[in-house]
């Protein structure tokens, strides 16, 4: 029997409160998501626990029988952890999940920023594409989620459910290594094909590269040869010398400064892009909801990077 012991939290939880959307808020995760955790510690075990047919929902038998078992279990881990850790629960780390670029090289200096403003903040990060970054949000699986805001509502987040705060504003440049004269080896300015570092399909950033490219003659002489979904990927290839490439203006700031990269097109070739920090308003944990209150305190211009 594989059983987790979120699972055995949540059976005690929905005992206690005799309904799915309550003890989902109390668990501070989404109710779809609860309700799935439920289903599987069912399956596990190989009873059905909760009579989803009543309102409120009552346990079944094996339910009942199955309950002191599940908060024997929880109670003593419960207390083993905390008597083992010493830790109070206002101080747990948030989780939080962000674009690959953005954990790389635009994390470090906001939350930096931003501890000065809201105090000692404890964080775990992962970076992961765009889109299994929304789904671990949805599912509430994380805390907050650190990306690129989406002018073409293509991400299709409910604004009251997910609301955000906007962090920053940065600017995709095409960018090249230059050439002996110093300007820019691929440009848009020369003849002929241009070799083309490209985000892959599902990247978020390359459809905004695609959307501007969208009514541009120019984009015919574009020749892709080497695709990441990576910003930190292209930048690396664009080093060598391979290529033409959009990159995030905070990624190669120090390249552009020292003279390894430079601009391959004027300001009309860059593309504005919004940063936002973004929470599940289901999910009620103490943590987040402690860390909004205090950032809708903060001046706009103190939350930006």
């Amino acid at each position: 029997m594989n059983l987790e012991t979120k699972w055995l939290e949540d059976f005690v939880a929905v005992a206690n409160t005799r309904s799915f959307s309550g003890s989902a808020r109390q668990r501070h995760v989404t109710q779809p998501a609860f309700s799935r955790r439920i289903r599987s510690l069912e399956q596990a075990i190989g009873a059905t626990l909760v009579d989803r047919s009543t309102t409120p929902v009552s346990l079944t038998p094996e339910g009942q029988l199955f309950l002191v078992t599940a908060r024997n279990i929880v109670e003593q881990l419960n207390d083993s952890l905390a008597h083992l850790r010493g830790l109070a629960m206002d101080n747990e780390a948030l989780d939080i999940v962000a674009a690959h670029s953005l954990a790389l090289a635009f994390y470090p200096p906001w939350i930096s920023r931003l501890q000065k403003g809201v105090g000692e903040l404890p964080t775990r990060l992962v970076a992961m594409n765009v889109g299994d970054a929304i789904h671990v949000l949805r599912e509430g699986n994380c805390d907050l989620m650190l990306a690129y805001h989406d002018p073409y509502a293509t991400m299709q987040l409910d604004a009251e459910i997910f609301p955000s705060f906007s962090i920053g504003q940065v600017k995709m440049l095409p960018v090249s290594v230059p050439d002996a004269t110093g300007g820019p080896k691929f440009s848009f300015d020369e003849e002929g094909a241009i070799p083309f570092l490209s985000y892959t399909q599902g990247a978020f950033l390359g459809r905004s590269v695609r959307m501007l490219l969208k009514n541009e003659p120019g984009r015919m002489r574009l020749k892709t040869v080497y695709e990441t979904a990576m910003a930190e990927g292209l930048k690396g290839m664009a080093l060598q010398g391979v290529g033409l490439a959009w990159i995030p203006d905070f990624c190669i700031r120090d390249e552009l400064a020292n003279g390894k990269l430079v601009r391959a097109a004027g300001d009309s070739w860059d593309i504005p892009l919004e940063i936002r920090l973004y929470r599940c308003s289901l999910v009620h944990k103490p943590g987040v909801e402690k860390l909004w209150r205090r950032m809708m305190k903060l001046p706009s211009d103190f939350l930006r990077a």
